[in-house]
Formats: C-alpha cells, structure tokens, sequence
C-alpha cells in the first residue's frame, strides 16, 4: 500500500509535468551551466563554482554585486542572461499565477476533492443549511472547524475560508470527495426543490448510502413527516429531527404557557443568553448521585444540569431521580452561559 507522503510526492510530480514546469526548469538549469562555463572560461580568476553563483544571481537579476565580468565577452554574456532571466522568471510567475487563480476557480465550483479529517460535511443548501452554519460558526468549539458542503449549486454559496464546497448530488462520488469516511458528523438536510414525500425518500436513500460507506462517522437528519422516521432508524441513522414534530411542539407550549419560544430559541442559538450542552461527567463526580452533581455543577461551573445521556448520542434521561448514580460513560445535559471547563 502506498504510503501518503509517497502519494503526495506523485501528485506534485504529476502536476509539475502538466504545468511544463520540468521544461522551465530545464532551461535554467542549461543557462546557468552554460553561463556559468562561459564566464569561468573568459574570466580566469573566476572559479566555476563562483561563475555559478554570479549565473543564478545575474539570472534572477538580484545583482549582489560581489562579483562581475571584467572582460567584454563576460559582460555580453551578463547582458545576454540579465535578457533571458527576466523572460524565463516572468514565464515562471505567470505559471504558478495561473495554477493558484485554477485552484481557487476549481475550489470555489466545487470541483476539487478534500482531504480533511475530523470534519462536518452538510448536506443541500438552502436557508436552514445557512443557519446552521452561522450557529457553527458562533460556536467556540466549532468556529474554525473545517466544513465541507455538498450541494448542487453553481459555486461556494459563502465567502468562508474553513468552508469547503463539492458540487453535485448527494451521492457516493460527492461523498468520497468530501472525505466522508475520515469525518467526525455529517448532516443530512431535505432538498427544497422536492415535495415531502419525494424529500423524505431521498434523505433516508442518503442515510442508507452514507451508513454503507462509513457506519463510524455520526449522522443528523432531517425528515419533513414523522411517519418516515421509521425508515432513517432502519436505515441506522444516529439523530433524527422531524422538523414539523418541533414546531409543532413548540407552538403548542407557547400557546399554553406564553413567551416559551423564546426561552427555547435562546437555548437553541449562539447568538445571545445561555445555550444547551451536552458534556462529559467529570471524573471527580462520575459515580455521585445526581443530586449531588446537580448542586456542584451548579456552585462551582454556574451550570444547571436537565438531565443524563447514556453515552453520546444514546438515551436521553431528563430530570432524573436524585439518587441516580452518575457514571463515566454518561454525559451532562446542561445549560449555561459558555461550556464549562472540564
């Protein structure tokens, strides 16, 4: 198996050949050789190794002066390379311009494919996509994180310089471009163009396709109708959100109990106030009950903890009973200002 420094080393290669970048150098090595015994030949006092040095800097026209032909075959010899250095170094700069404007042209069409690793690849673009990605952003813990969208869109939606963009359908080939198997979470969102039915069926033949590819890598989707939730579990998604189910929910509370929505939009967004967390237990409280931890996170990281996850990503235990056992497998459901400090 090849290793990735071997195949880094291929790749420069490859790419040196197509951009004729051997040719370029070829040329100068032949000038500064040829100049170089030139010199030495009609300036005795003049070593080759030093006749080498005067070819590089003449050619580059940097002209330390420390040395110079003193005889009119080596100063016809200088003019000759001060010429053709300014052609050959101009041909030079113009190439390597020209690869940086295509490797941002390709980047920005989304052409290119990542290399990136602990990553969160988003799925679609659309409003909530552009959302999603400010509250990212907001977040300490993410705020540089390294993002790979894959959408259908005709360039990089947003001016991002840790956003990395595949063009195309959310398919194997996109999904291998953006890395998908050396992730950390990739969020599977609904495509705005279909009605709910047909949006649903694609996000659950994704989730099926994403969990074939890389089981590891933790997966969030989002479906329009509860009733096809049954389907992204067969299909071994991690966390699904029934977008209707919370609005749902949430209208209904606010109807009954006035001015919840914006609690609940407070703790949802990076934007202002408190914001929920799931942490892990720290070790000097990991086999204390509840009750205890509850106070403690509360008077030492001003924390209010809502509950127990069993793992990341399990079960959900919220408000649990006082004299439940905290374990170290378990996380801290909890609300506060910034993560605490573990």
């Amino acid at each position: 198996m090849r290793t990735l420094g071997n195949m880094t080393l291929q790749k420069i290669i490859q790419f040196m050949r197509q951009e004729n970048f051997f040719r370029l150098f070829m040329v100068i090595l032949v000038m500064v050789l040829v100049s170089a015994v030139l010199v030495s030949w009609l300036e005795p006092e003049l070593s080759f190794v030093s006749a080498i040095w005067w070819s590089i800097v003449t050619l580059t026209t940097v002209g330390y002066g420390d040395i110079s032909p003193s005889t009119a075959g080596g100063r016809i010899i200088a003019v000759v390379i001060m010429f053709f250095g300014i052609g050959v170094l101009g041909m030079l700069s113009a190439s390597l311009a020209a690869i940086l404007i295509s490797k941002k042209m390709r980047e920005n069409s989304g052409m290119c494919r990542t290399e990136l690793t602990d990553h969160i690849i988003l799925c679609e673009w659309n409003h909530r996509t552009k959302a999603i990605l400010a509250e990212l952003r907001l977040d300490s813990q993410t705020s540089d994180s390294a993002i790979v969208l894959i959408a259908d869109v005709p360039e990089k939606p947003v001016d991002d310089g840790q956003l990395f963009f595949v063009k195309g359908q959310v398919n194997e080939e996109t999904l291998l471009k953006a890395n998908l198997p050396q992730a950390r979470t990739i969020v599977v969102l609904g495509d705005d163009t279909l009605d709910a039915t047909s949006r649903d069926a694609k996000v659950v033949l994704t989730t099926l396709t994403i969990e074939s590819m890389a089981s590891e890598v933790y997966s969030v989707v989002e479906l329009v109708d509860k009733a096809n939730e049954q389907h992204c579990r067969r299909a071994h998604a991690d966390e699904i959100i029934v977008g209707s189910e919370l609005s749902s929910h949430l209208v209904a509370t606010a109807t009954l109990d006035h001015g919840i929505s914006r609690i609940v939009s407070e703790l949802l967004s990076s934007n202002y106030g408190n914001e929920l967390y799931a942490v892990p237990v720290p070790e000097t409280l990991v086999d204390h009950q509840f009750i205890d931890v509850l106070l403690t996170m509360k008077k030492e990281q001003q924390s209010t903890v809502l509950g127990i996850q069993k793992g990341q990503g399990g079960e959900l235990l919220t408000n649990p009973e006082a004299d439940y056992t905290v374990t170290r497998q378990d996380y801290l459901v909890l609300i506060a200002k910034e993560r605490p400090n573990m």
